[in-house]
């Protein structure tokens, strides 16, 4: 499946809903979380990270509520999520903009640490053209 696609947008939703770790977060974190994504080859593509009352949630559109918000374009997206570049390097050269709360995105990094185990599972079977 392609990065971004509405097939990847699916997979990742079933496998956040699935994901003990992640709903055992939401009992102790509330984040809303939308990404967009600009200039890719479908286009534009907004999707969020929803963790509230037990529950986290991936979808497309945006979050609601939205604590924070992160846009870049879809090279830099691609270059974050195969390792060519660091995140926070990414944040600090402001390739990705972030607006926000982000007190609440900084006490919410357990939820991204196991974030990114999901994410790894999907990523080996995701293509990045």
């Amino acid at each position: 499946m392609r990065y971004l696609s509405l097939s990847w947008i699916d997979e990742l939703t079933r496998a956040v809903a699935a994901d003990d770790r992640l709903r055992h977060l939401a009992t102790e974190h509330e984040i809303g979380v939308t990404q967009v994504v600009s200039d890719g080859p479908e286009g534009d593509v907004t999707y969020h990270l929803q963790v509230v009352d037990g529950e986290a949630r991936f979808g497309a559109g945006t979050a609601d509520p939205e604590h924070v918000r992160m846009e870049q374009s879809w090279a830099t997206a691609v270059a974050v999520a195969t390792g060519e570049l660091n995140a926070q390097e990414a944040f600090v050269t402001g390739h990705i903009r972030l607006t926000g709360d982000q007190q609440r995105l900084l006490e919410s990094q357990p939820v991204f640490g196991a974030l990114d185990a999901v994410f790894t599972d999907v990523r080996q079977r995701t293509e990045y053209v």
